[in-house]
């Protein structure tokens, strides 16, 4: 965050003064220089919103692309090169609304990379829509009479799903979000890590104050290997479970799986393409 005020170095930061994706940046900043990670190796992917603005405030790789489409272009990264690390950054709107099927079919494919969703319950970019996590009863420009629908709970939808990381964070606890973030970074398989963040802007019920006294930090006693408990502590909506939730072993992931790889271990962008090979492949196709 300091950046945002260094005279040396300018950054045009587009967020409103307070919000919490200036905690998310500062965390994941903070979470990838203590591991160790080269910005040659890494790529974040992001799609549109706010929250899809943080890559452009790090100092590597990144790729914007259409709302809600960040995870088939981090997935097809990964597989392309499974020697970087890949982070898909986006908010609930991105990737629960309109990246919502992506995200069903990515947990599937369990590809090797770390999902991070910026959580404030509205739409921040266009100016205060519901969002899919937008509470029922909650009053919007657009929802005037107020939200009457459930709101989507993605951590017990990724856990029904055998996601096999699953994890929320609160922005407003810099640290703890920090060593949540880097044991999904560090973790083997798709990681979803859910960030409450406040849109001091257009969510003026779901503050920092509101998070704070609705949310609790898991202990010692639950077992992230227990599906069942976690699917229980995800479904709860009295107060929400912050930390990891759940952690499944044994599945392998989508590059594990890919034919390509299968005796040859070198990443494709560093294989010479066969155009002899590629024409039988579309003579047979046409006949």
């Amino acid at each position: 965050m300091a950046e945002r005020f260094d005279p040396d170095h300018p950054i045009d930061i587009a967020w409103c003064p307070g919000c919490g994706n200036y905690h998310i940046l500062a965390a994941l900043k903070s979470a990838l220089a203590e591991l160790g990670k080269d910005p040659e190796s890494l790529v974040i992917v992001s799609g549109i919103g706010q929250a899809a603005k943080t890559p452009q405030y790090v100092r590597t790789n990144f790729f914007n692309g259409l709302h809600g489409r960040s995870l088939p272009v981090a997935t097809a990264i990964k597989a392309t090169n499974p020697g970087l690390t890949v982070i898909a950054e986006s908010g609930d709107g991105c990737m629960y609304g309109e990246g919502g099927n992506h995200l069903l079919h990515a947990v599937r494919r369990n590809p090797d990379i770390t999902v991070l969703v910026h959580n404030n319950m509205v739409y921040g970019l266009t100016k205060g829509q519901a969002s899919p996590t937008s509470m029922r009863g909650f009053t919007t420009p657009v929802q005037v009479s107020g939200v009457c629908v459930e709101p989507m709970n993605p951590l017990a939808m990724a856990i029904g799903l055998s996601a096999s990381f699953v994890a929320r964070a609160f922005a407003g606890d810099i640290e703890q979000t920090r060593e949540i973030m880097k044991q999904a970074i560090t973790h083997k398989g798709f990681a979803l890590v859910d960030i409450f963040q406040p849109c001091v802007s257009f969510n003026r019920v779901n503050t920092y104050q509101w998070y704070k006294e609705h949310c609790f930090y898991l202990d010692g006693s639950h077992d992230p290997a227990d599906r069942d408990a976690a699917f229980r502590v995800a479904s709860r909506t009295d107060s929400y479970a912050l930390g990891v939730l759940s952690i499944v072993s044994g599945i392998p992931t989508f590059e594990e799986c890919l034919d390509a790889y299968r005796g040859d271990t070198r990443p494709l962008h560093e294989r010479r393409v066969s155009s002899g090979k590629i024409e039988k492949l579309m003579d047979d196709k046409r006949g």
